[in-house]
């Protein structure tokens, strides 16, 4: 199980691309009915417009947002995801220790792609998040990226399943 986990994320990381947009784009659709019980979690792959992140983004939305859908995705048919980010802004770590307060907000567009069927989309919608930063403990300690990477995955199986993959309470990052 672990060895699986370790070469999806490795396939998640590589197909990793900060550069065009490498959605189809269009109107949302939901997820027929049928995937939403028989989809499993496959690739992620990313796209960004000029983002002010640190250089290991695109390695911590991706592992952070496919650990979330692998709790909602729990079928066998292999559905990769395109997701293009549009904005991201995080709480200055300064302002956040001073004041005890700030968020951190994404938003973007996300593609299910059936591989199967020669990568036919079979859902889209857009997403946008804002969690928070988790105080004044949160702006020393936390990492800012996780934590909005962690809410933008609980948002994509909230939309596109109907279900938070986690329980109440701290997980990783963030609250549930």
């Amino acid at each position: 199980m672990k060895s699986a986990v370790t070469a999806a994320v490795a396939a998640a990381l590589l197909s990793v691309a900060a550069c065009a947009p490498v959605i189809e784009g269009g109107p949302p659709m939901a997820l027929p009915i049928g995937l939403q019980e028989t989809a499993q979690a496959g690739s992620i792959t990313l796209s960004t417009g000029w983002l002010d992140s640190e250089d290991d983004f695109a390695q911590t939305f991706s592992t952070e947002v496919h650990e979330e859908l692998r709790r909602c995705m729990w079928g066998t048919v292999p559905i990769n995801i395109r997701v293009h980010v549009d904005e991201m802004e995080r709480a200055g770590r300064l302002e956040t220790l001073l004041t005890g307060e700030g968020s951190h907000t994404l938003s973007g567009t996300v593609e299910f792609v059936d591989p199967a069927d020669g990568n036919r989309v079979v859902g889209r919608f857009p997403v946008s998040v804002a969690t928070s930063a988790q105080g004044r403990l949160g702006a020393l300690l936390g990492d800012r990226q996780m934590m909005v990477s962690e809410e933008f995955g609980r948002a994509v199986c909230a939309q596109a399943f109907g279900r938070n993959p986690r329980d109440r309470g701290l997980h990783n990052a963030t609250g549930g």
